[in-house]
């Protein structure tokens, strides 16, 4: 867990500048429609991904640090605003049948919110919730708030969990190397 910790914070600490570095094993730069600009940093070993977006003038707008599993899913991540103070925290459900993403819950790490009738369970502020067709291709996911009179959307900007990995594969992985 230290170890985790500390290459999460070296990440962090990477200078948000990294733009100027050549696509390479372990970064990849992505420049938006709108001038945005979305850096993806990798730990050597594969076990953090690191996604900074950045407006069009430059300035570090979100920050999302991904801790991934051996086949390069997100088990869970932390997003932080511009100026890095945590705001969120994700974890991921994989059905167990054949290792596909079920579930993703999104939790507020600056108010934690208990579940009314246990008093105790935290709750999250956003899910999302996949299904998959007969080819196995999955949904776009149904999203879910408990905040009453929120959207998803109001809670927290659509997908922006979601790592979309530019590292990943293509090809999927089997079941049984989960």
């Amino acid at each position: 867990m230290t170890a985790l910790l500390f290459a999460a914070g070296a990440l962090l600490a990477a200078a948000d500048e990294d733009f100027n570095k050549v696509d390479g094993p372990n970064v990849r730069v992505m420049r938006n429609e709108d001038g945005s600009k979305t850096l993806f940093l990798r730990s050597p070993d594969n076990k953090t991904l690191t996604k900074k977006t950045f407006t069009a003038n430059g300035v570090l707008e979100l920050l999302t640090v991904y801790r991934m599993d051996a086949n390069e899913n997100p088990l869970s991540c932390k997003i932080y605003d511009g100026q890095k103070q945590e705001l969120f925290k994700v974890s991921y459900g994989y059905r167990k049948s054949d290792g596909q993403l079920i579930e993703e819950r999104m939790f507020d790490s600056r108010v934690r919110r208990v579940n009314p009738v246990d008093g105790v369970t935290e709750m999250p502020v956003r899910r999302f919730i996949y299904t998959y067709d007969g080819q196995g291709k999955r949904s776009r996911g149904q999203a879910i708030t408990p905040l009453p009179g929120k959207s998803a959307d109001e809670v927290y900007r659509k997908g922006a969990a979601d790592p979309d990995n530019p590292f990943k594969q293509a090809t999927p992985v089997s079941p049984s190397k989960r």
